[in-house]
């Protein structure tokens, strides 16, 4: 590394390896924009297939997920987890959890876009009152942890609910 080069905070590398799969070939291949699906699938070596693919508005199918909830799942599952593990450290007894995400893409007249913004609404269940307050403060850690929040370009903003087990 020479002087100009900046030094890396990054103290350990994890891969991760994905193929996705077009299986929307109908026999004509891509000859005209409506002649081909949007259908996909993404694979994991040792993993059950998600079948993807577009959008409906971009063509694709309804019953299917689509990139964009895929992108908003793994915002909200990073923050889960680490939010879970966050509250075992700190002795919070969480027996629920279950975040109702959201994501806004703004569309381009060009036809690009790009995420305006993913709001994250996590209800989370505690054993007892004493937990709330510590509960609801590792949220904001939990955000600060998060791989995919610190990886994108637009905000990604939470308002948990902190509830106690009956």
């Amino acid at each position: 590394m020479t002087q100009s080069e900046p030094a890396t905070l990054a103290e350990t590398r994890h891969g991760y390896q994905v193929d996705v799969v077009w299986t929307g070939n109908t026999g004509q291949g891509t000859s005209t924009y409506h002649s081909y699906e949007r259908t996909h699938e993404v694979r994991v070596a040792g993993k059950d297939s998600i079948d993807a693919s577009a959008d409906p508005v971009f063509l694709g199918e309804a019953d299917r997920y689509n990139p964009e909830e895929l992108l908003v799942a793994s915002l909200s599952q990073c923050h889960m987890l680490w939010f879970l593990h966050l509250a075992a450290d700190s002795g919070v007894v969480v027996t629920g959890y279950h975040d109702r995400a959201r994501g806004v893409l703004a569309e381009n007249s060009d036809g690009s876009g790009q995420f305006e913004a993913v709001e994250l609404l996590p209800e989370v269940t505690v054993c007892d009152r004493a937990s709330v307050d510590v509960a609801e403060a590792l949220h904001e850690r939990a955000h600060e942890l998060c791989y995919i929040a610190k990886s994108v370009t637009f905000p990604v903003r939470f308002t948990p609910t902190v509830r106690i087990a009956n």
